[in-house]
């Protein structure tokens, strides 16, 4: 089918965006793309959903994000654009593919920035008195004039943010283990290996405990597809792009599955605040002076981590879908540094849009953010996996070179991704706290289909006037 927007391929303007990610950028970013606020703030409610089988739902989550970033990965070594996965969909499920899955991708990170300029705004409040929607705005601000200077700072800056969490969390497990071992401390007494399994068993809410804390697990592995998007600023994508994927695996087991099981056999999981960090709680009570407050920074510096990632990852979204002639061409358009400015703003002044959220409903604002956001990856994920399923029949009957990099045991493991994606949608409708999600993605898919319908119109006037 031919392209009704008229795109040329994405690889003629590429070369504009500069290669200045280094390995370790894109290894911290791998790693920050699957540390975020969803682990420090929303494990919390997690827990009181699921209770210690939340490790196991994690391993199949965790499973889940794996496979399909290897299916991304096998992608990636075969065309290393920025446009990554959308210009996939474009490629392999048509026009129409690629234009729903960029603007829903970008929408994912608009509003996921959201909820992550929420989560500033809470923990602020630990130190300040001060209203939750200041911080917000200011969190907004600050992250816009870092996305706007050289990719090479925002690599930069996303290796210290991620390495602060990485240390943060690591330091947890070292300070549990020692508790558990020695019964250090006020939470010496509770401490058990034995709370994994006591206060009801290991899943003591059942089936539907374990089903509805899919959405808040699959909001803290969404960002984690921003590897593909710097493919087209990384320097050798062919050696560190399957690198930092192939170490999903190990942090997930040590950062997600270690942390929390940790945080479980310290304090018993019906003992932990649904609305608190259950990392802050742990720090707080271990018996180190101004921990809980150390946490604390952590977290508000890990939501500027996300922050920084989804303007990043927004602004080159918009480059690209203007590079396809699917956005106005004015966001192709790159700054003297080489960054597209334009997308930057805009995404920016769409972010405001959590500060009033913040500020008409501060106590409800993280969880329908949130799951609007997870609504959103859905999406994304389910088009990676349709689109590598398209690219194997291609490698399969020779019309595609096949890559070093491929994604073991396809087609079925990608049917399991699918399948995980359709479980996870369910539940978010069923969930009354999350329902609104569906709400809004089903307007969202509406006004696409229209302006997608518009644009192809418009492009066939214009075909018809030319000649």
């Amino acid at each position: 089918m031919a392209d009704p927007m008229g795109s040329e391929s994405a690889n003629v303007s590429e070369s504009e965006l500069q290669r200045d990610l280094k390995p370790r950028h894109v290894q911290m970013i791998a790693i920050g793309g699957t540390i975020g606020v969803g682990l420090f703030l929303g494990s919390g409610l997690s827990i009181h959903q699921a209770g210690p089988a939340l490790l196991i739902v994690y391993a199949i989550v965790g499973a889940a994000i794996y496979l399909l970033m290897r299916a991304l990965g096998e992608m990636l070594l075969y065309k290393p654009v920025a446009g990554s996965f959308v210009t996939y969909a474009r490629e392999f499920i048509g026009p129409w593919a690629g234009f729903a899955t960029g603007w829903t991708y970008w929408a994912m990170w608009v509003t996921t920035v959201m909820a992550e300029v929420t989560a500033i705004g809470i923990y602020v409040q630990y130190f300040f008195d001060i209203p939750q929607w200041i911080p917000a705005l200011v969190a907004v601000v600050l992250m816009t004039l870092a996305n706007l200077a050289i990719v090479s700072l925002y690599g930069e800056l996303e290796f210290w943010f991620a390495l602060i969490k990485i240390i943060t969390i690591l330091g947890l497990i070292a300070i549990g283990i020692f508790v558990l071992i020695t019964g250090f401390g006020s939470l010496g007494d509770t401490a058990s290996v034995a709370n994994l399994w006591q206060d009801g068993g290991v899943a003591p809410n059942g089936m539907t405990g374990i089903l509805t804390s899919l959405t808040i697990v699959a909001y803290s592995f969404l960002g984690i597809e921003i590897v593909g998007v710097t493919a087209g600023e990384a320097k050798d994508p062919q050696r560190t792009l399957p690198r930092a994927i192939n170490q999903i695996v190990l942090r997930i087991l040590i950062f997600y599955i270690g942390s929390l099981a940790i945080i479980m056999m310290l304090i018993p999981w019906n003992q932990i605040n649904p609305d608190a960090s259950p990392f802050v709680t742990v720090f707080g009570q271990i018996g180190i002076p101004a921990a809980a407050g150390i946490v604390t920074l952590v977290v508000i510096t890990s939501a500027l981590s996300s922050s920084n990632s989804g303007l990043y990852s927004s602004g080159r979204m918009m480059y690209s879908l203007a590079e396809e002639n699917q956005a106005p061409r004015a966001f192709a358009k790159l700054s003297k540094n080489k960054v597209p400015a334009a997308g930057i703003y805009l995404s920016s002044l769409i972010m405001v849009g959590g500060v009033v959220i913040n500020y008409v409903a501060p106590a409800e604002a993280f969880v329908y953010i949130t799951s609007v956001a997870t609504c959103a990856a859905l999406w994304t994920w389910v088009m990676i996996v349709l689109s590598h399923l398209k690219f194997r029949r291609l490698v399969n009957k020779g019309d595609i070179e096949s890559s070093h990099f491929r994604l073991p045991g396809a087609p079925w493991t990608d049917y399991f991704v699918l399948l995980f994606v359709a479980v996870t949608f369910v539940m978010t409708a069923y969930n009354s706290d999350t329902r609104i999600a569906i709400v809004v993605a089903v307007v969202w898919a509406i006004g696409l289909a229209i302006a997608y319908l518009f644009l192809h119109r418009k492009t066939r006037v214009r075909s018809t006037i030319s000649k």
